[in-house]
């Protein structure tokens, strides 16, 4: 009973920092996601060490171990649309090719780029 309550405690706390991102978008008419403004809220809380991860920690590994059921809203909602996409899946396909390619180049100069300026700063 006593994980039960702590999970719950932890993702309201999640849930309080997502819905905070999205009052800010709300509020100054932001064109960022309120859900981007949260993630930004709590990676600030986190690195700076006011917020202990300890705290959301039971949480948030209760979240990405069912992260693929967030997808199927958005999959459904695909389906509402099927009529843009009729026809189109080899253009589809291609476009999921190359995006990719590109986060993945994205991603793999950027981890090289921090890591020379990690080994630069601890010579």
């Amino acid at each position: 009973m006593l994980n039960f309550l702590r999970l719950i405690y932890q993702l309201g706390i999640l849930f309080g920092v997502f819905y905070i991102g999205n009052w800010i978008q709300d509020f100054l008419g932001l064109f960022i996601p309120g859900s981007v403004i949260g993630l930004i809220i709590m990676f600030t809380l986190l690195s700076t060490g006011i917020f202990n991860p300890k705290y959301i920690q039971t949480g948030a590994s209760f979240m990405i171990k069912h992260l693929v059921l967030f997808f199927i809203p958005a999959t459904v909602g695909i389906l509402n649309f099927y009529h843009l996409f009729a026809g189109k899946g080899a253009l589809l396909f291609v476009i999921t090719i190359i995006s990719s390619l590109f986060v993945m180049t994205a991603a793999g100069y950027t981890s090289q780029l921090l890591a020379r300026e990690k080994e630069v700063h601890h010579e």
